[in-house]
């Protein structure tokens, strides 16, 4: 009697087998492969004209001798600790007001999302007008009220928060939207306890929703971390590293690395760095969340 039903069980697990199987291969073929051919590359010399030679820590060790390597860190971080006090804060805060909103509600949430479905080099191109010195629409507001224009991208003291409210602009909506679903099952009877013991507007947002909402408040601060440092297009398009490199960040300095000086083995070493820093966060990512199923 087993024998039939394991020839039906290994019948099943057969097809199941089968229909993963493209999935299977296309992670094997278009992720799994890229990471381990990454992996091989950070410790190879590769131009793509001669054969590949390998060369052990060489690549590591001039990225670290490269004082842009330590520039690219740096401004990576302070874009990281900027875009998250202002892409962090502002989606929970509309959030939050649009959820107290009781006429239009609708509109001001697809208003919110319009930005996501733009493409972000039209995104950055956009805004890029946006801080042109010269008929910029920022600088004709600021002489419009007797203030005097700014160099919105050419300045180091104002390049980097230039390109943060760009990205924060940007991709405000799909966190806005879930901080609201995430609000929107907080128990009603929760504020109207704090209303009956006084507490005001400020004391519900902090001890009502911030703790009811902590969890989703945590998987997307490690989500735009992640985010965040694989900042490309904005300082692509819009300044392209300058001025004098306050805006050249990792993954900018990776792209010079393979397709401006030809050096793919330097940019596959950087590659391989930033990839075991964004792994410390995703495996925060994955805990939490593990944690919380």
């Amino acid at each position: 009697m087993r024998s039939p039903r394991l020839a039906e069980a290994a019948r099943r697990n057969l097809t199941a087998y089968g229909l993963l199987s493209a999935a299977l291969l296309c992670f094997a073929l278009f992720s799994w492969w890229p990471i381990i051919r990454g992996l091989l590359l950070s410790f190879q010399q590769v131009d793509f004209v001669n054969e590949p030679t390998w060369v052990g820590l060489a690549n590591f060790e001039r990225l670290f001798a490269d004082p842009l390597f330590g520039v690219a860190w740096r401004n990576t971080v302070l874009f990281t600790v900027l875009a998250l006090l202002l892409g962090f804060v502002v989606p929970f805060v509309t959030a939050v007001v649009l959820n107290e909103m009781r006429h239009a509600r609708g509109y001001f949430r697809l208003l919110v999302y319009l930005p996501v479905m733009l493409p972000p080099v039209v995104t950055s191109l956009l805004w890029k007008w946006f801080y042109n010195p010269g008929p910029g629409l920022f600088n004709d507001g600021l002489r419009a009220v007797g203030a005097p224009p700014l160099n919105w991208l050419d300045s180091g003291d104002t390049a980097m928060i230039s390109l943060v409210i760009v990205s924060t602009w940007a991709n405000m909506g799909s966190a806005t939207l879930i901080y609201l679903a995430a609000l929107q099952t907080v128990p009603g009877e929760l504020y109207e306890a704090a209303e009956l013991d006084g507490a005001g507007l400020w004391r519900r947002l902090w001890h009502v929703t911030v703790p009811q909402t902590r969890f989703v408040l945590v998987i997307l601060l490690l989500m735009q971390v992640v985010a965040t440092m694989q900042v490309f297009t904005e300082p692509y398009v819009m300044t392209g590293g300058g001025p004098e490199d306050s805006t050249l960040t990792v993954l900018l300095l990776l792209y010079r690395y393979a397709f401006v000086y030809n050096d793919f083995g330097t940019a596959s070493a950087m590659s391989l760095l930033l990839f075991v820093v964004l792994g410390v966060f995703s495996a925060a990512y994955v805990r939490l969340t593990k944690g919380r199923s």
